[in-house]
């Protein structure tokens, strides 16, 4: 951490898979990212910090982003390329700008999970109202999970896409803490909860502290 700035989120994601690119792509206001393309997610507090983070990154290396969104207390990014090597250039080169490391990043916590059998479907019409990637349909098994900090909830829902054959109902990255539904049958859901839930506690970092 440098100043007040503090590093919330840095989640690198080599191969991103269809339906987490699909979401994003649909749901982001800038460049719409691929199937197969690298990506990184940087959460910075205050959330003025995402602009520095952006230019930093974004003139560092030929990466594009999908999303730079600025709410009351955080700001996120996410930016991406067909080249791995370009995503993880532009995040050194943020990471030195700022002076940080990248186990500076508050590491994640997954504050909350939900596994459902044989969803109703009275639940199913319900979260399919606001939903904004695969129709959840009665009779499915859904997993919900609750993460803090918000974007690493991306990293989590491609590795399970990448784990099991699953969809991918919603994913929400932004805010104080994230959320992610994925859906399908039971075995293949409890796999992919299990390989969100892997994947989340082997990242590095540091405790949050809270205010």
């Amino acid at each position: 951490m440098t100043g007040k700035a503090t590093l919330r989120t840095y989640a690198f994601i080599d191969r991103m898979q269809p339906q987490c690119a699909a979401h994003i792509a649909a749901t982001s206001p800038g460049d719409p990212p691929l199937a197969g393309m690298s990506e990184l997610f940087i959460e910075m507090a205050p959330g003025n910090e995402v602009f520095r983070a952006a230019d930093i990154a974004l003139k560092s290396s030929g990466v594009r982003p999908a999303m730079q969104i600025i709410e009351r207390e955080f700001g996120l990014l996410e930016i991406h390329s067909e080249h791995q090597a370009e995503v993880l250039a532009a995040g050194e080169a943020l990471l030195d700008a700022l002076g940080m490391k990248e186990t500076d990043r508050i590491k994640p916590v997954v504050a909350s999970t939900q596994f459902i059998t044989n969803v109703h479907g009275y639940q199913a019409q319900l979260l399919n109202k606001w939903r904004k990637g695969t129709l959840l349909m009665p009779g499915s098994s859904l997993f919900v999970m609750e993460v803090a900090p918000a974007a690493y909830v991306s990293l989590a829902a491609n590795e399970a896409e990448k784990a099991a054959d699953i969809d991918v109902i919603e994913i929400r990255a932004v805010g104080r803490f994230g959320r992610l539904f994925l859906a399908g049958s039971e075995s293949e859901v409890a796999t992919a909860r299990d390989a969100a839930v892997a994947a989340l506690e082997s990242l590095e970092g540091t405790e949050e502290v809270r205010r």
